[in-house]
């Protein structure tokens, strides 16, 4: 005899039943929208393949559990707007910019996507985030802060050559980020007694040999290179020319000493890349820009180039070289 089934009994039999699962919907990959300055695999290789590295040590796999979408500048701001306006339109989950001007273009392109950015620039004071504690918006990100650093880099470049009363400054004045820069030098110079000789390179093949010869002409005795996305593409270029007319070069990243100019001091390259890839972990868990502070690297590093200081009969002070981080013999 068939024992009769109640509704309740019957209806909790269907739920056990395996039935096949409705098709899910895949699990969105974050895709990150990433705009460099230059495409030249010296400059970007290492500083990303560091910046991949640290998201994979918090679980992020390129191509497998986070895409990435490279654009470049390739030292024409005029593409800017158009790199950013691409990114935007392919609705990436998070946008990392580098300039100043690209920052703006950004901020002016989209107000929903969180923006990531690495400046040299005060961001507060240039208007991008309301404060450092409390950006406010959808920008977050690191700040070198770089008035303090350009004050120490003139130092510094006193101390190696003690001899300098007047220092060329090669520098791209159509930027608002070099602008700033260049300020800030002439403030730091004023109190070392040191007069700065501006050296102007404007376009995207820049005129760099008449930039020497006019440091030369002014009898300038040291060369400061402000770095902007142009002079990155030519490095190579800049340190040739500084060795060629015996100038000793101060640098704002580690890349240029590599490249043969004497000596540089900057925020720590790794460390910067590294603490990018915890915004974008940040970002992708679901904190907004805004509730994110804006960060300084508190780790700073001087790098040395024996073999130029010899090239251009330079001594360094043992004293300089072991406070180097690293130097190249």
């Amino acid at each position: 005899m068939h024992k009769r089934i109640t509704r309740r009994a019957f209806c909790s039999m269907l739920l056990a039943l395996p039935f096949p699962a409705q098709a899910q919907q895949p699990k969105k990959v974050p895709l990150i929208g990433y705009l460099l300055t230059t495409s030249v695999p010296t400059i970007v290789g290492p500083q990303m393949e560091i910046f991949r590295q640290a998201l994979r040590d918090l679980g992020y796999i390129e191509g497998n559990n986070i895409l990435i979408e490279y654009r470049y500048i390739e030292g024409r701001q005029d593409r800017v707007p158009s790199l950013i306006a691409e990114l935007v339109q392919l609705k990436v989950d998070v946008l990392i910019v580098g300039t100043l001007t690209s920052i703006r273009a950004a901020k002016q392109a989209t107000s929903t996507i969180p923006i990531i950015m690495v400046t040299s620039g005060d961001p507060v004071a240039t208007g991008i985030v309301d404060s450092l504690a409390r950006p406010g918006g959808n920008i977050t990100g690191l700040t070198l802060l770089t008035r303090e650093l350009n004050g120490k880099r003139i130092e510094l470049l006193k101390e190696a050559v003690p001899g300098i009363s007047r220092v060329g400054v090669l520098w791209d004045p159509r930027g608002p980020g070099p602008a700033i820069a260049f300020k800030e030098y002439e403030a730091a110079a004023g109190s070392l007694k040191i007069k700065l000789q501006s050296l102007e390179v404007r376009d995207a093949n820049p005129d760099f040999e008449g930039a020497f010869k006019a440091a030369v002409k002014g009898r300038a005795s040291a060369l400061i290179e402000i770095s902007s996305s142009v002079f990155n593409r030519h490095a190579r270029r800049i340190a040739d020319f500084a060795i060629k007319n015996r100038l000793p070069s101060m640098c704002e990243a580690s890349e240029f000493v590599e490249a043969g100019c004497l000596m540089s001091y900057s925020s720590s390259r790794a460390e910067i890349f590294r603490r990018l890839a915890v915004y974008v972990d940040k970002i992708l868990k679901g904190t907004k820009p805004a509730d994110i502070p804006v960060e300084q690297p508190m780790r700073f590093e001087l790098v040395v180039n024996l073999k130029t200081a010899k090239q251009i009969g330079v001594t360094i002070d043992p004293n300089l070289l072991v406070r180097a981080q690293k130097v190249i013999r």
